[in-house]
């Protein structure tokens, strides 16, 4: 195979889509920087409350998997300005482009990776409390997280090992080597396993609340609010995201360039909507806690403290 004649037509394809649609990769890389200065301001005042403030390590359970979370997703975001910057051009340096592509596959795999095990851990509390064993495993958070971080950068290898991955999604047909076979899986099932877990704990959990609960709608209407709000997000930030790359995958080779430019132009898309998980993260779980929510707005934005009424703790097993 002749490399660098695949690298001449990858380069007409990238340099086709920059004088085509320039307007469009222009809002793509807009999107993409306002995500990353609205999510490291949200992630990084979060993250600074655990540390200072809670001292989670000392806290409960599940404010050590919220803290990794909210880390995965502050590494994300710091490999979105080499994103933005790709979106409007279409050159780059190798070495920057595998680093930015191995945090990016390391971080939002453990970015869903904790976010799966936090709805795991609900669902042991929640629905199963008397299995005790369970429950202690799941309080092991500090093993449970390093051996989340130190897996997932082993199966994250693959992405940076082959030489012809670019940090534009106009890239040049790949053959199917065991080592993309093995990313592709990989890829796919951190999405859709976890789907499938968030979408049967929380279906679980919700029908447990309806039979505990008695009289307290209010707090039985923002728990179930909660839990499907989990499923929504993920399921709005990465189903698409996943089922474009497929299509891709499969049309490969078997499509014209025009209808290949107009995948990878989805697929793009795609992607900035999927590091919204980023922006939305710390909301649903940090924010979701009446105890963190006050603390926050009293040190942050004390000026809607207020306009705060008093709310009474949410039980999810946040134990």
């Amino acid at each position: 195979m002749d490399t660098s004649s695949l690298d001449n037509d990858t380069d007409k394809i990238c340099q086709k889509n920059i004088d085509h649609n320039r307007a469009l990769y222009i809002f793509y890389s807009s999107v993409v920087v306002l995500e990353l200065i609205l999510g490291l301001l949200l992630n990084v005042t979060v993250i600074h409350l655990f540390i200072f403030k809670l001292k989670f390590w000392k806290s409960k359970t599940i404010d050590i998997f919220l803290f990794n979370l909210v880390l995965a997703d502050i590494l994300l975001l710091i490999g979105l300005p080499v994103k933005a910057y790709n979106f409007q051009q279409c050159s780059e340096h190798k070495v920057v482009c595998k680093v930015q592509l191995f945090l990016q596959f390391l971080n939002r795999g453990a970015s869903i990776a904790f976010l799966t095990v936090i709805s795991i851990y609900r669902y042991y509390s929640v629905v199963h409390p008397g299995k005790s064993r369970v429950l202690r495993i799941l309080r092991m958070s500090p093993q449970i997280s390093v051996f989340i971080w130190v897996l997932l950068g082993i199966l994250t290898i693959p992405a940076m090992l082959q030489s012809f991955i670019r940090c534009n999604i106009s890239e040049k047909d790949e053959e199917l080597t065991t080592i993309v076979l093995l990313r592709e899986i990989v890829f796919f099932t951190q999405i859709f396993i976890p789907f499938f877990v968030l979408v049967y704990c929380s279906i679980r959990i919700i029908r447990r609340l309806k039979q505990k609960s008695v009289g307290d709608k209010t707090k039985l209407r923002r728990a179930m609010f909660l839990v499907t709000s989990v499923v929504f997000v993920f399921a709005v930030c990465f189903l698409p995201y996943a089922i474009t790359r497929a299509v891709q995958l499969y049309k490969t080779g078997h499509v014209l360039p025009e209808e290949k430019d107009t995948v990878v132009k989805l697929y793009d898309g795609l992607i900035c909507l999927s590091y919204l998980n980023c922006l939305l993260d710390p909301i649903l779980y940090c924010l979701s806690s009446s105890k963190f929510k006050k603390l926050y707005i009293s040190i942050y934005l004390p000026f809607l403290l207020e306009k705060v009424q008093p709310e009474s703790a949410e039980d999810t097993g946040d134990d």
